[in-house]
C-alpha cells in the first residue's frame, strides 16, 4: 500500500507515547491519531504544557485519507533536523490521521545534524513499532429500497455477503429500505442482486461513502 491510496489507509487505534536516548540527551515521542490540523495542533499544545521543561517540542504530522495536508516542524533545532526526518517515518509507514511530537531532553552532547536526524526519526519510528495500527477502507454507500414481499429475502441475501455491511433497515408502508456500505468493486454485483431477487423492481440508488477500520497485520 502507498500513502494516499484513494481506497485505503493506516492510522492509530489509540495515542502511544516511546521515550529513546541518545548520547544521553531523552526523545519522548507521542504518537496520536488525529482527523485536523486544530486537533494535531491541540495535541503539540497539550504536549507543551506536559512537558515544560523540555527544550524542543519537533513536530509532524499528515491528515486525510490522499494525504494532501502534511506539516513538519523544528522548532528550535537546526533546520530539516527533526521535523523533516519525523514526517519521512510517518509517510514512509504510510501512516495517515496521525500526528507526532517530539520532546528533546539535552543531555549535555551535541549531536550534530546526521545524529538529529537519526534521533528524530528513530524517535517516531519507536513509537510506529509500538503502536496498534488499523487498516481504514474505502466502502461505497448504497441505499435499497425493494418491495416488501421481496424484502426480507434481499435483506438476508445481502447480509450474507462478504463485501457488504447493512448498516440499517427499514420498513415503510410499501417495502424495505437497506442502508449499505459495500466495498467499490462490488457495487455492481450488488446492484445485480438486487435486480434479480426483485424481477427489476427494487431501486439502487448512491449513499453517503466511508470508511471502515480493520485490524492491521502488523
Amino acid at each position: 500500500m502507498t500513502p494516499g491510496s484513494p481506497d485505503r489507509y493506516r492510522t492509530l487505534t489509540a495515542p502511544v507515547r516511546v521515550e529513546t536516548e541518545v548520547r544521553r540527551s531523552r526523545f519522548a515521542c507521542d504518537l496520536r491519531p488525529v482527523s485536523s490540523e486544530a486537533a494535531a495542533r491541540g495535541v503539540l499544545d497539550e504536549v507543551r504544557a506536559e512537558s515544560r521543561d523540555a527544550g524542543h517540542h519537533c513536530s509532524a504530522w499528515v491528515l486525510g485519507p490522499d494525504a494532501s495536508t502534511v506539516r513538519s516542524h523544528d522548532d528550535g533545532e537546526p533546520s530539516g533536523t527533526a521535523g523533516a526526518p519525523m514526517l519521512d517515518v510517518l509517510r514512509g509507514r504510510a501512516l495517515i490521521d496521525v500526528v507526532a511530537v517530539v520532546s528533546r531532553w539535552f543531555g549535555g552532547t551535541l549531536l550534530g545534524t546526521g545524529g538529529l536526524i537519526r534521533a528524530y526519526g528513530d524517535a517516531v519510528a519507536a513509537a510506529v513499532d509500538a503502536a496498534a495500527l488499523v487498516t481504514m477502507r474505502r466502502r461505497d454507500g448504497l441505499v435499497v429500497d425493494v418491495p416488501a414481499a421481496d424484502g426480507a429475502r434481499v435483506e438476508n441475501a445481502l447480509r450474507g455477503r462478504s463485501d457488504t455491511t447493512v448498516d440499517e433497515s427499514r420498513w415503510h408502508a410499501t417495502g424495505l429500505v437497506l442502508h449499505l456500505a459495500v466495498e467499490p468493486a462490488s457495487t455492481g454485483a450488488v446492484e445485480g442482486v438486487v435486480a434479480s431477487l426483485t424481477s427489476g423492481l427494487g431501486r439502487v440508488s448512491p449513499g453517503h461513502p466511508q470508511w471502515v477500520a480493520t485490524r492491521d497485520p502488523g
